[in-house]
């Protein structure tokens, strides 16, 4: 049972704590500061997880690999590197990722959107590593 219901969004929750935490997305208020670089969250949690970075902490270790990950969720997607799982799959072409980050950045080539843009004349790109290499273009660097 989900009652505490939030005003912006279709999101219920089963804790009004919860809401409150959640309401926080569409204020844009980040209370919880890491101390160490000033990047802010909007609840403590994230926050403990971030400190994980500047300790070095990675607790959750691939047992295939080795590799380690702050975060259980990261190992979780990480896995699918040895499984070959490719559970998101683009709804024009079929073509599937093993994450969502990455779907998201193949969709713009059905979209056109190119949110990278060259200060220097304009041109647009898809991902930032392309506007990167561009900016060569102008600056000459081999």
């Amino acid at each position: 049972e989900r009652p505490f219901r939030c005003a912006h969004c279709p999101t219920s929750f089963s804790q009004s704590s919860s809401l409150k935490s959640h309401l926080r997305v569409h204020t844009g208020e980040r209370p919880f500061g890491c101390a160490q670089c000033g990047k802010s969250f909007n609840d403590p949690s994230t926050l403990r997880t971030h400190r994980r970075i500047h300790a070095g902490e990675r607790p959750f270790g691939c047992a295939q690999c080795g590799k380690g990950f702050s975060q259980a969720s990261t190992l979780r997607a990480h896995l699918r590197v040895h499984t070959g799982e490719r559970p998101f799959g683009c709804a024009q072409c079929g073509k599937s990722f093993g994450d969502p980050s990455t779907l998201r950045k193949h969709r713009r080539i059905h979209t056109g959107e190119r949110p990278f843009r060259c200060t220097q004349c304009g041109r647009g790109f898809c991902q930032s590593g392309s506007l990167t290499t561009h900016l060569r273009v102008h600056t000459g660097e081999r």
